[in-house]
């Protein structure tokens, strides 16, 4: 008895956090959805209608169970682009929409989430600190009672006007806002998370004190109409590429989101139906007039930082926002910008990581040149770009550390046993030379085996030992295939040995130069062999 109470207290905990999580992420939400949605072109209410289509359909349906989906930067700033493209006919943008939504659908359909799991630790950290300076720096200018600026660099530049023209009383009510959520105890934030006290508590102060600062203001009110895409003939390539760009990004953008959650939760999403759930949630989009959206890094963060852990707080976040609309929006009109910005400055200094900042000294200098620099990609230029550039950072670090572990070695094989390999009568006597190669051989390794033909010109027999080799890409077959082929053409035999998976790859390739009765399985083998080649001409 006394397990299944603690069951049904756990089970209860969880639904409060879920609760309250996706309550504050609906909060914070709400002025991101408006006014992505004025700068989208397409008014504050497509905004909200993809926060609320997209957030519900991907918190069911999704592979992420904590994430909070809705309008982001990077979404609203193409479909920006394709509203203008299409001569600003709704309709044909929402047509790239559904294209966008089913293009994720099919990544999810083959598999292809799971490649997102290869991205390094240091693009997820130095990405992850990126998003945390960002909502810290866009949000000072709210906090001091100014309009926030469009971009991480603009506010830093504006900063100095902006401490020059503060409102005091703005001011005020986020330094309150900072002590609460830094302050609260944790007894008491189990209960009623810290952002939702300050959030009650600062706007019922502001109300009743009468300060005159910067609110949410007006939302739009009651239930999107039925609208259908549209595209024609000569617009149906454009809407094609902007749709695929849409369901590219997106599937990009959720699934750093989920990776991001993953690293604050401890746990893992499931990537290909996180795919399917934001193409599915986009798809409803284009037919409810909403923002395509994607899995929102800062709204899950809050949501995961005030309790969230299930889908009950994706759907509760929806379902906030969609009461709002359905006439609720005056309660919420009157919350100060300047507590939203306290709320959201909290986030950003949670979701910086932590865990890498402090290993930065002992730490390897390549993982931190790599997180230093999709830090600065994501604070100045863009999100994607960041992760972009990481990742191919990453890739070309790793390229260089195979190339190191290569080695090539050209040595004479005595002609009989006992003698040394260094030994320079033995070596003209044999006649027979190895090329030893070691480690991964790939195109970043060749340049290795070709710049040194010149060592076995003059031998009758080579031998190349690819015994120690762990693979062997295309690059480095055909570079093989040309070293033969140049021996060949110097009256030189060649053998080759290789590991038997190594082996088969070569017959499958079918090279004129590498046929089965030059390759080999065994060392020792092959170097008796090329003695007995060599002895009938000595």
């Amino acid at each position: 008895m006394g397990e299944s109470m603690e069951q049904g207290a756990s089970a209860l905990a969880r639904l409060r956090g879920d609760f309250f999580g996706g309550l504050t992420a609906g909060v914070v939400a709400l002025p991101l959805a408006l006014a992505f949605g004025v700068a989208s072109g397409a008014g504050a209410a497509a905004g909200l209608y993809g926060a609320i289509v997209l957030g519900l359909v991907a918190a069911l349906l999704g592979g992420t169970r904590m994430q909070i989906s809705g309008p982001t930067g990077p979404m609203t700033v193409v479909f920006a682009s394709a509203l203008v493209a299409v001569g600003g006919d709704l309709g044909m943008a929402m047509a790239a929409v559904l294209v966008g939504g089913i293009v994720q659908i099919g990544l999810g359909l083959v598999r292809a989430g799971a490649l997102v799991r290869f991205i390094p630790y240091p693009v997820v950290s130095g990405f992850m600190s990126g998003i945390g300076v960002i909502i810290i720096a866009l949000q000072l200018a709210p906090l001091l009672g100014a309009l926030p600026s469009s971009s991480p660099l603009g506010a830093i530049l504006g900063l100095p006007g902006v401490l020059g023209a503060f409102n005091g009383e703005a001011l005020l009510l986020g330094l309150m806002t900072l002590v609460i959520v830094f302050r609260t105890p944790m007894s008491i934030s189990r209960i009623v998370p810290a952002p939702l006290v300050a959030l009650l508590a600062m706007t019922a102060l502001s109300a009743l004190a009468g300060f005159d600062v910067a609110v949410i203001g007006e939302i739009p009110v009651g239930l999107p109409e039925l609208a259908l895409p549209s595209f024609s003939l000569e617009t149906w390539t454009t809407i094609l590429v902007l749709g695929i760009t849409l369901g590219m990004l997106g599937s990009i953008d959720s699934l750093l989101t989920s990776l991001v959650a993953d690293s604050v939760t401890r746990t893992r999403h499931h990537s290909n139906r996180e795919l399917i759930g934001q193409g599915v949630g986009n798809m409803l989009c284009a037919f409810a007039g909403g923002l395509p959206g994607a899995g929102a890094t800062m709204r899950t963060v809050v949501n995961i930082k005030s309790g969230g852990r299930g889908r009950l707080s994706g759907v509760v976040h929806a379902l906030f926002l969609l009461a709002l609309l359905l006439g609720a929006g005056p309660l919420a009109s009157e919350i100060p910008l300047a507590v939203l910005a306290g709320i959201l400055i909290k986030v950003g200094v949670d979701i910086l990581d932590y865990r890498l900042l402090k290993l930065l000294r002992s730490a390897p200098r390549a993982d931190v040149a790599v997180m230093a620099a999709v830090f600065l990609l994501t604070v100045l230029v863009d999100l994607i770009v960041a992760v972009a550039a990481g990742v191919m950072l990453s890739m070309g670090l790793i390229i260089h550390q195979l190339v190191a572990q290569a080695s090539l070695r050209i040595w004479p094989v005595p002609r009989e046993a006992g003698e040394g390999e260094g030994d320079r009568a033995a070596d003209m006597e044999s006649g027979v030379r190895v090329i030893e190669v070691g480690g991964p051989f790939f195109f970043g390794s060749t340049s290795q085996l070709l710049d040194r033909v010149d060592q076995v010109i003059g031998t009758r027999v080579a031998v190349f030992d690819c015994s120690r080799v762990p693979f062997m890409d295309l690059s480095a077959q055909f570079a093989l295939e040309e070293m033969v082929d140049r021996l060949k053409a110097q009256s030189i035999a060649v053998l080759v040995v290789v590991p038997p998976a190594i082996h088969a790859q070569l017959l499958r390739l079918h090279a004129p130069n590498l046929p089965a009765a030059l390759l080999r399985h065994d060392l020792a083998a092959a170097l008796g062999e090329a003695r007995a080649l060599v002895a009938p001409a000595a």
